[in-house]
């Protein structure tokens, strides 16, 4: 499907503005690696408080750059926090509320601009590895959104989509997920040595947390929390082989590293599910658990190491952070959620906005405006295999900056600020104008989705 003129044009001026600069303007940009975990939780590295699993990688970043204990994903789901990230968009805007599956004739529509396609057309190549989950008809697929080049599994891991494509086509039917860390690893080792003298974009976007989880033999056994731990570790030791990789090619100090996850904790998932400690409940919810997830990014000698930053910023901020980075126009003729972060990375100073919309598919939950998070009455859930039991509860306030675990109810003591951020929520609402509908008809409630709990309680039994 051929992208809208407004892209058409920002290529064509972002391409023939690098033609006037050409050597010294590639030389001066940066390459930037994205690495996003699936479904890992807050309290799951050592820098966010884990006792139980070493990250001595991830914490490097973290001591040697920024630290974000604020960071909220764009959804408490797969699909929409991906499509969130990429865009810089929220994905109800994008009709994306739900995840997609390999049954799905949908996925996120091309016209949509990609933070690949924005790079692209400043002189990146631009390469993703991992979990794509945003559609797999080819229309849908990374090389139609900006990519140069892709290798990974479509959807996550437990669907009946478990195969390795490269490019457009299947490469590999029968996948040993015991190695899928391992062999993205490689995968992205590689991308980053055939990228010589070009500025790359790698967005290494790993199956693992996500069940049904595997370690590779070498790390099975090896943290102090079980096969959970193990997968984390070894997912650290991934991070660690970039960094490295970064070092001996000389171009660390030139590359902006993120390290991320798409939401929280799949808690019905017991001890294959992670951890959200601190925070309240985890993936699929609306509490923090669900949507605040552990973030950490550095570039040597840009970025002050040491820094924690404690308010607000978002998952779709990276897109216009990227766009101001290498001097690309935002784009115009949509709106953008996100914000730049420049000003907190490389001036210790803060982000533009402090609110965020909370929504779950399709269903807006909640509000947050500096640390007041106001959440409106829920019916409750009684359980699946797919997701855990959530009791009902009123109209919930909470100052985060106090109470990041939302363990306390501040509304019926406060009704004139529960008034004053009921309306602030109904504002933002409205100003969000009309929202197209859901591309995916299923949800992740869908017991269809969720066969690895039973089988693996079974053999436990």
């Amino acid at each position: 499907m051929m992208k809208n003129p407004f892209v058409l044009f920002l290529v064509f001026l972002l391409c023939s503005c690098g033609e006037k600069s050409n050597t010294s303007t590639v030389s001066a940009l940066p390459n930037i690696v994205f690495i996003f975990a699936d479904d890992l939780g807050y309290g799951d590295l050592g820098c966010f408080g884990a006792t139980d699993i070493a990250t001595p990688n991830i914490d490097r970043i973290a001591t040697e750059g920024i630290k974000f204990t604020s960071f909220l994903s764009a959804s408490p789901v797969c699909s929409p926090s991906r499509a969130g990230l990429l865009t810089g968009r929220m994905p109800q805007r994008m009709g994306i509320n739900s995840v997609f599956f390999p049954e799905s004739l949908t996925g996120m529509d091309p016209e949509e601009i990609t933070m690949a396609e924005v790079l692209k057309a400043k002189g990146y190549r631009t390469g993703i590895v991992g979990k794509w989950h945003l559609g797999h008809m080819e229309k849908f697929l990374p090389l139609n959104q900006g990519f140069d080049e892709y290798f990974g599994i479509p959807y996550s891991n437990d669907m009946a989509s478990v195969v390795y494509m490269r490019g457009n086509e299947v490469e590999e039917f029968k996948v040993d997920q015991r190695y899928t860390t391992k062999t993205y690893t490689e995968e992205s080792l590689k991308f980053i040595d055939s990228s010589e003298g070009n500025p790359f974009f790698l967005y290494l976007a790993h199956s693992m947390p996500h069940v049904p989880i595997y370690a590779s033999p070498e790390f099975e056994g090896k943290s102090e929390l079980g096969l959970y731990g193990d997968v984390i570790q070894e997912l650290d030791w991934s991070v660690g082989e970039v960094l490295k990789k970064l070092e001996e090619k000389g171009i660390l100090e030139n590359t902006l590293i993120v390290f991320s996850s798409d939401n929280g904790p799949w808690l019905v998932m017991e001890d294959h599910g992670g951890s959200a400690d601190p925070l309240r409940e985890g993936k699929q919810f609306t509490f923090e658990g669900g949507v605040r997830v552990p973030t950490v990014a550095m570039w040597k000698g840009k970025i002050d190491p040491g820094q924690v930053y404690e308010d607000l910023a978002t998952q779709m901020d990276w897109f216009p952070t990227f766009c101001k980075l290498v001097g690309a126009e935002i784009p115009q003729d949509r709106e953008i959620d996100g914000k730049d972060l420049g000003p907190v990375l490389f001036e210790n100073g803060n982000r533009e906005e402090d609110t965020f919309i909370y929504y779950m598919l399709a269903s807006q939950e909640g509000y947050r405006e500096g640390d007041w998070k106001i959440k409106r009455p829920y019916a409750g859930f009684a359980g699946s295999r797919g997701m855990k039991k959530v009791d009902a509860h009123d109209t919930l306030l909470f100052n985060l900056k106090n109470d990041p675990g939302e363990t306390t109810n501040l509304a019926k003591e406060n009704p004139e600020k529960t008034a004053q951020m009921m309306r602030a929520m109904e504002l933002a609402v409205k100003q969000l104008g009309p929202l197209p509908e859901s591309k995916v008809s299923r949800t992740p409630q869908d017991n269809s989705h969720y066969e690895y709990l039973e089988k693996k309680r079974n053999q436990q039994n």
